[in-house]
């Protein structure tokens, strides 16, 4: 019998999920299409499988992920100051999974803003099934005790699957960070 691994819980996207989409909506969010310059932050490179309960792959589903920027503004007209906001971060990114379950961001790693722990919203949508909305949470981060939305998951394992660490990516001369972020549905559409 296959092993039941940990579900994701589903948490709220907030209000900030972006009221209006940028014109780059792919996987990098450091650099917006063409540019040259990237955004203010330390880069992340967050990936993962989304699977059911049993871990089969949710093959050709839609992850989307929204952040704050490195100065802690949503890209959302009421998501922070607009003059403090780098015009440099896409904010919003998409990713339509492999046939293994596999999606794959390009960001920066999250910030804290007043009143909240540094967090990621995900979404996974795929024909058939309801979006389903989650946050993951940066291991190691003195908020995590305190952010009422995580610590409104009661379950300690299910709480300790949304934190992951964010470590260093070996022989990166810019300090970068790579993060594990495996989705555990619950539910999947019917094939």
């Amino acid at each position: 019998m296959a092993e039941q691994l940990t579900i994701t819980p589903m948490q709220t996207p907030g209000p900030f999920y972006p009221d209006k989409l940028p014109l780059d909506t792919d996987n990098d969010l450091v650099l917006i299409n063409d540019s040259l310059t990237p955004s203010v932050g330390t880069i992340a490179y967050l990936g993962g499988r989304v699977t059911d309960a049993k871990g089969n792959p949710l093959r050709h589903a839609t992850v989307e992920l929204w952040q704050v920027d490195g100065n802690g503004v949503y890209l959302h007209s009421r998501g922070g100051s607009r003059e403090k906001q780098d015009s440099h971060f896409q904010g919003y990114g998409r990713f339509l999974t492999d046939s293994k379950g596999r999606y794959f961001f390009r960001t920066i790693k999250p910030n804290a803003y007043p009143g909240r722990t540094p967090h990621v919203h995900m979404s996974v949508s795929s024909k058939g099934m309801k979006k389903f909305t989650t946050q993951c949470y940066v291991k190691g981060e003195p908020g995590n005790k305190r952010d009422f939305i995580l610590n409104r998951v009661k379950d300690k394992a299910a709480r300790n699957s949304l934190i992951i660490p964010f470590d260093p990516v070996p022989g990166s001369k810019l300090g970068e960070l790579a993060a594990n972020f495996d989705i555990v549905l619950g539910r999947t559409p019917e094939n």
